[in-house]
């Protein structure tokens, strides 16, 4: 029954997921159903080991962009939903990008994330000036680059991958297919799951992403860790939903803390070797030790004071108050015995996968691995 501890069997999922050896999915179910305090606090310890044998104390910094929020899909948890009148539009201008580019490459960041809904102006004009400001921001930056721009057409992955991209993200939130339809209307469950498997057959890096407290079961979580080993995707993240006014889930309650940071935790004993983030989008600041406990070693969302780069989910939360910078989380990793990577420690892990890519393609290994 949930809730349940069986002292000897949560020892042997531990001890099987320190070997690196393959936990079951009713071992990862277990894992999720947790409640007891001390119990909990083995499984990040765990995650916690599993984190320090693979990345030392090192964590990785995202800068964040969102560039664009106009969009063309529903969804029905997201503020940027194109039929929601209460949602702020812009399309930042060339100038304040690269300024804001310049601004968190200075700070220490070691990626940009480059986000975006799936902008019509784009899409319209075949991409043609979004890869030209992927090409001017990687000039100023010299950093990797992660992009977020929705399902795009196979060819543009050539072309953002010409351009200096490194990282594609195009999150899934559910591999539940009812559920899927029911949060990204209208939106083929397949397709976008392909176009994931298409980038990495492209040599690019593949990040996926999880919501959590929009309906799923613990069930659907371990079948999505399932769908992101056979996506053998690079970095996998999990997030809580937070209900945003003028959406069709505006009146849901937010989802237990607890989740998100047992899911981090499993994920982290299921993918030793990946990117799991802590993202400051859901809680700010407040959140993210918590977070980083649970194994996660990136931390995503900084975005520099006085900018007006909206968040994802929390679109001033101790922005202004510079919280949200490189020299804001430093008291944090400090608290966590934890501390920055090198802008190269960053370069190297992402070109030693990208060479693991391309050795599994020559050899005509499948991406399942």
């Amino acid at each position: 029954m949930p809730g349940h501890v069986d002292e000897s069997k949560l020892n042997d999922i531990l001890e099987k997921a320190e070997r690196a050896a393959i936990l079951t999915q009713e071992e990862i179910i277990y894992l999720l159903e947790l409640q007891d305090k001390v119990q909990v606090e083995k499984v990040f310890q765990t995650a916690r080991n599993i984190r320090r044998r693979f990345f030392s104390n090192k964590i990785f910094m995202y800068g964040f962009i969102y560039f664009s929020t106009f969009c063309r899909n529903d969804c029905t948890f997201c503020f940027y939903r194109k039929s929601n009148d209460v949602s702020v539009r812009y399309h930042k201008t060339e100038a304040e990008i690269m300024e804001t580019a310049h601004s968190l490459t200075e700070s220490g960041v070691h990626l940009l994330d480059l986000t975006m809904g799936e902008d019509p102006r784009y899409f319209s004009q075949g991409f043609k000036e979004l890869l030209e400001l992927v090409t001017r921001i990687k000039k100023v930056s010299n950093l990797p680059l992660m992009i977020s721009p929705g399902l795009v057409p196979v060819e543009t992955l050539d072309e953002f991958k010409k351009a200096g991209i490194n990282w594609y993200a195009c999150y899934q939130e559910t591999h539940n297919r009812q559920l899927y339809e029911r949060l990204r209307v209208g939106q083929s469950f397949d397709n976008r799951l392909k176009i994931k498997l298409l980038a990495r057959e492209r040599g690019l890096l593949v990040e996926e992403g999880l919501l959590t407290g929009v309906g799923e079961t613990v069930q659907d979580l371990a079948e999505s860790l399932a769908f992101m080993k056979l996506l053998s995707a690079d970095q996998v993240r999990v997030m809580s939903f937070v209900p945003q006014k003028g959406t069709p889930m505006e009146g849901l309650s937010s989802p237990s803390f607890l989740r998100e940071l047992l899911m981090i935790a499993v994920m982290r004993l299921v993918f030793p070797d990946k990117l799991i983030p802590a993202s400051l989008d859901v809680d700010g600041i407040a959140g993210l030790k918590e977070r980083l406990d649970a194994g996660a070693n990136v931390v995503t969302s900084l975005i520099p004071p006085s900018t007006g780069f909206a968040g994802v989910s929390q679109s001033t939360l101790d922005i202004d108050e510079g919280h949200r910078t490189v020299q804001g989380i430093l008291p944090i990793l400090e608290s966590c015995k934890l501390e920055p990577a090198h802008a190269r420690e960053y370069a190297q892990w992402v070109k030693q996968r990208q060479t693991d890519i391309s050795m599994t393609k020559r050899e005509g290994v499948g991406l399942c691995g």
